[in-house]
This record gives structure tokens, C-alpha cells and sequence, in this order.
């Protein structure tokens, strides 16, 4: 990396190791990280923790290196949202923890689907849920039974190595690259060596804070780009073929911003190297004094995307990357690759739709068993909490269908609400949410179907436990933020976001918190006037900027 510096320091300090040699750290999470590297903990959980038990953990491991490893002490059950903020977390946290396997890419191979299943049954009281980032968490995971799990994964080449923490977590990718018939790119290649290259390497364990990736070459733009950290999106330049446009900057929580084009072209073999690149800025220009401004998003917006673009090229790359053209706007309707699909080569791939990617171990062996019976031997998850079985012949489409329906994962009929529906983990395990979602979430959508069961748009509604926007709450047409509503759990709604042909940030209804028992009837009745005032072709967020506001409530 060269020694001089294009881009001039922050107007006041803010711990950019790019222009303080020394590294001092400026909080407690970056003395935590100076003094051992979150990497090496497993080695104190393989020889210590795993034999002593639970009380044996100092807190600088229990609540920070542990993540580098994919743990996190899971909530205390009993204990209600409104003393979330109010308790020490020793007082919240129970002794058991949430585990996140990273599947990067959303890839299972048969044998990797039943050693998860076998894990959550065995010692996960049957928990297996799939994120909106293509990761499988389990729960109820005691510190020693961890080495057994990780011996079983690494059997299988899974890991939760950096699967949370200041570091590069799993990368996410179309669900069904490779195989589709419409695919511009397979970006499979790039993210494996990234991964094989990348993951556990000390010069990228010691981010400023998360770092996102996604690769996708699919023209659905089916890995939510717009609010990765960094994004490499499937485009067509005019003089050198298919490959990839560059985005930064992308990130929800507290302080939502979309990702921005550099307008660079990148191709397939250059990915990794750009990767690097764009992951060493972030690693030494961040932003690490206050935790609330430690990501790529608040850089970008002081640098502005040519200054970042000069940075990566001019320090990092040594070489110039060409101008690319924009991404093409996606094609109309869902991107979730539910129901049966044609592959390329003559096969076909099926979606199915948990209920807001709730699962279990023993679905997940009844899944392997149909993919296994296909003669296939993968699944795909998806960032919308579902999961796709690749390389199905078709005569046994119908088999898998059923198979699948049998257990609950709906494909061909299941409703816009089942499939636009997203919910993260809440107060059930979640140390800082404030309400319910999963179950919540759950029995919404059966209430919707019930109510509305003839209506077909598409429409996507994500249930979050606390601000942070796990569940993506700003990009959602209808999303709500857990909060407490007349004197019970309740939710604030923000309206009219998305991504891709919508993309954008939905507005927040001053003063409107929804309580829990009331959000059947609000969102049927938003529904419902949508429905009844929508022009032709018009989707829910294009609706809501144009909506008077008292339809909105």
C-alpha cells in the first residue's frame, strides 16, 4: 500500500489508522480488539471454556471475540422489551447462545444439510432459522458442546468462523447462480476465492466494524445490493462483456443509506483484488472512535464516491479500472426465485417459502431427504428467509413440490404475504429487542391470507425487534420497528421503501405506533386502499409517495 495519502483526515479525529501509526484505540471495543485478536478465542473455547463452562468466560470474550466465531449470548427468556434498555447485559444474557453458521453464496450441499439438521436437533432444540443474509442460526447452544459443532462443520466444509464481528461476514450471492436461464454471470467463482483467500486472514479480522458483501450477475439484482458495503452487480459493458458494477457505501440501522456507484466496470477475475482493495479502505480510513459512525457509509458521504474511486485505484489497485454502465432496472415482481423454474440446462429449480425463515432441524432432514430422492445434491437459501433446490429433473418436480408443501414450505400457491414477509430474530433470543417478531410475524400472514386471500400484488412487509434493521424495515413497503405502543408492544411503521425498481428509503408516519393487537387491521386497511386507488401498474412504495396521508393511517 503506498505510503502516500490522496484523501486528508477527518476534520476531527476519529481513529483512522491511515493517518495514526500507532493505532491508538479511541473506545472500548477497539482496546478490546488491540489487545487479542477476536481470531484467536477458539482457542480458549476449545481448551478452556468448553471444559469450565459458561462462568469461566470474561466478558471481553463472552460479549466481543465470541462473534468472531459466529456466537452470541442469546436473551434471557421471561425478561419484557421495555427493561431492554434498562439492564446490564449480564442481566439480560442467558447462558445459552445463538450460533451463525455462514452458508456463503446461500450454497448447502446435501451432506452440509444434514449435518446442520443433525446439529439443531441434537444440540439446538430443533432450532434452524434462515436470515435475510443466507445464514442459518441456531439457538439454545451450550459453550461445550461448541467443539463438537465446529468438528462437524468443518467436516462438512461449513464454518462460523467471522461469521459476526468486526469482520467480513458471509458474502452473500444470487441463489441461483449458475443455473439460471437468464443469468448475465456466475459470480460463484469470485466468492469462493475470496472466502478460501480472505476469511480468517488477520489483515481483515480487525474491521472498523461488519463488513457486507455481495456478488449476484442475476438481472432480478436478488442480493439486495443497495445496502451491502460493497457490491458487485451483474451488468453488460459494451466492448468487454459481461461482469460487474461497483457499489459502496450501503448500510440500514439507525442511520439508513443506500450504496453509490463508482461507475467502474470489474471483471469476474478482477473481483477478489477489487475486494481487497475497497476492504483495505474501509480497514484503514474508517471511522473507529464512536461505534455509531464505524462503517463504510459515513466515509463515502465525507469523500463522495470520485474521491473514493481515486483512493481505491490510486493506493490500492495501481491501475485504473474502466467506466462500466449502470445495471439495467430489474424485471417486474418478486425476486425470492419461489415456485418452479426453468434451468439452462433442462432441469429446473424450486423455491419454497418457510414462514418468515423459520425452520427446524427435522424439516431440514425431510428437505434433505427430497433433495437426496431428486437425485440432486444442493439447496440454495435466499436474502428474502427462503430456501431453493437446484438441479431438479423434471420428473420429479412434482415429488419435490408436494414433498415440500407437505412440510409447510409453500410453492405454488404460496400468497404475497407469505412470500413478502421478512421477520428477524426478536425478543424471543435477541438481547436487544424490544418486541416479538418471529411468531408475531407468523401469525400475521395468516390473518392476511385469511382476510385478503385474493390479493396478488407484490408486497413486502418486514418486522423488526428494535431499530437496528435487521429484518431491513426501511426498504420494505410496509415496514415496523418494534417500539412500545400504548402501553404495549407495538411497532412504528415506516412506508413506501424498496429496492431494485423501488429502490429507496420509506418515510416514517410521525406520531403512528401500531399496537401488536391492532397490526392485522392497519395493514388490512393500507392494503385495502392501495388496492382500491392503485393505477395500472403501479406498486405499493410508487403509492405511498403519491397517497394522501390519511390514507396512510
Amino acid at each position: 500500500m503506498a505510503q502516500t495519502r490522496i484523501a486528508p483526515p477527518a476534520a476531527k479525529p476519529e481513529g483512522q489508522w491511515a493517518f495514526d501509526p500507532e493505532r491508538t484505540p479511541l473506545n472500548g471495543n477497539e482496546e478490546m480488539k488491540q489487545v487479542d485478536d477476536g481470531l484467536s478465542v477458539r482457542h480458549r473455547i476449545e481448551t478452556i471454556y468448553a471444559h469450565e463452562g459458561f462462568a469461566s468466560i470474561p466478558g471481553d470474550d463472552l460479549r466481543g471475540r465470541m462473534r468472531w466465531w459466529g456466537l452470541y449470548t442469546q436473551r434471557r427468556p421471561g425478561i419484557d422489551g421495555g427493561k431492554t434498555a434498562t439492564l446490564e447485559p449480564e442481566q439480560l444474557e442467558d447462558e445459552y447462545f445463538m450460533l451463525r453458521v455462514r452458508c456463503d453464496g446461500g450454497r448447502l450441499s446435501l451432506a452440509q444439510l444434514r449435518t446442520v439438521a443433525g446439529i439443531s436437533r441434537e444440540f439446538g432444540r430443533g432450532t434452524a432459522d434462515i436470515t435475510d443474509r443466507q445464514n442459518i442460526q441456531l439457538h439454545w447452544i451450550r459453550i461445550e458442546d461448541v467443539p463438537e459443532i465446529w468438528r462437524r462443520l468443518e467436516a462438512v466444509g461449513l464454518t462460523t468462523q467471522e461469521a459476526c464481528g468486526d469482520v467480513p461476514r458471509v458474502i452473500i450471492g444470487s441463489p441461483v447462480a449458475g443455473v439460471a436461464a437468464d443469468e448475465i454471470i456466475d459470480g460463484t467463482p469470485a466468492i469462493e476465492e475470496i472466502h478460501r483467500r480472505y476469511i480468517g486472514d488477520p489483515a481483515f479480522s480487525n474491521l472498523p466494524r461488519k463488513w457486507k458483501t455481495a456478488v449476484s450477475g442475476s438481472p432480478h439484482q436478488d442480493v439486495a445490493h443497495e445496502i451491502n458495503d460493497v457490491a458487485f452487480v451483474g451488468v453488460v459493458h459494451p466492448e468487454l462483456g459481461p461482469g460487474f458494477d461497483l457499489w459502496v457505501g450501503g448500510a440500514l440501522s439507525t442511520n439508513p443509506m443506500l450504496g453509490k456507484r463508482l461507475g467502474a466496470f470489474v471483471t469476474l477475475e478482477q473481483i477478489p483484488e477489487v475486494w481487497v482493495g475497497v476492504t483495505s479502505i474501509f480497514r484503514d480510513y474508517g471511522y473507529r472512535r464512536l461505534r455509531t459512525r464505524a462503517r463504510l457509509k459515513f466515509l463515502l458521504a465525507d469523500w463522495g464516491p470520485e474521491l473514493f474511486r481515486q483512493v481505491l485505484q490510486e493506493e490500492y489497485l495501481g491501475y485504473a479500472l474502466p467506466d462500466g454502465p449502470e445495471p439495467p432496472p430489474p424485471p417486474t415482481g418478486r425476486r425470492d426465485h419461489v415456485g418452479v423454474h426453468p434451468q439452462k440446462d433442462g432441469r429446473f429449480y424450486i423455491g419454497a417459502a418457510p414462514a418468515v425463515g423459520r425452520i427446524s432441524g427435522e424439516v431440514l432432514d425431510a428437505v434433505a431427504d427430497l433433495v437426496e430422492l431428486a437425485g440432486s445434491d444442493r439447496v440454495q437459501l435466499t436474502t428474502e428467509q427462503k430456501l431453493v433446490v437446484i438441479d431438479v429433473p423434471g420428473d420429479k418436480v412434482d415429488a419435490v413440490v408436494d414433498g415440500l408443501e407437505a412440510l409447510g414450505l409453500e410453492v405454488r400457491n404460496a400468497s404475497t404475504f407469505r412470500r413478502g414477509t421478512l421477520a428477524c430474530t426478536g425478543i424471543e433470543f435477541c438481547k436487544l429487542a424490544i418486541v416479538e417478531t418471529k411468531a408475531r410475524a407468523t401469525a400475521l400472514v395468516g390473518e392476511l391470507e385469511r382476510r385478503l386471500p385474493t390479493f396478488d400484488q407484490p408486497i413486502t412487509i418486514n418486522v423488526n425487534g428494535c431499530p437496528n434493521s435487521c429484518a431491513r424495515i426501511q426498504t420494505a413497503d410496509i415496514g415496523l420497528k418494534g417500539a412500545l405502543a400504548q402501553g404495549e408492544e407495538g411497532y412504528q411503521v415506516h412506508l413506501g421503501g424498496g429496492l431494485g425498481l423501488t429502490s429507496g428509503l420509506g418515510k416514517t408516519l410521525r406520531g403512528l405506533r401500531v399496537p401488536s393487537s391492532e397490526l392485522p387491521d392497519y395493514i388490512e386497511r393500507v392494503t385495502r386502499r392501495f388496492d382500491e386507488q392503485r393505477l395500472e401498474g403501479e406498486q405499493f412504495a410508487q403509492w405511498v409517495h403519491r397517497a394522501a396521508e390519511e390514507d396512510l393511517r
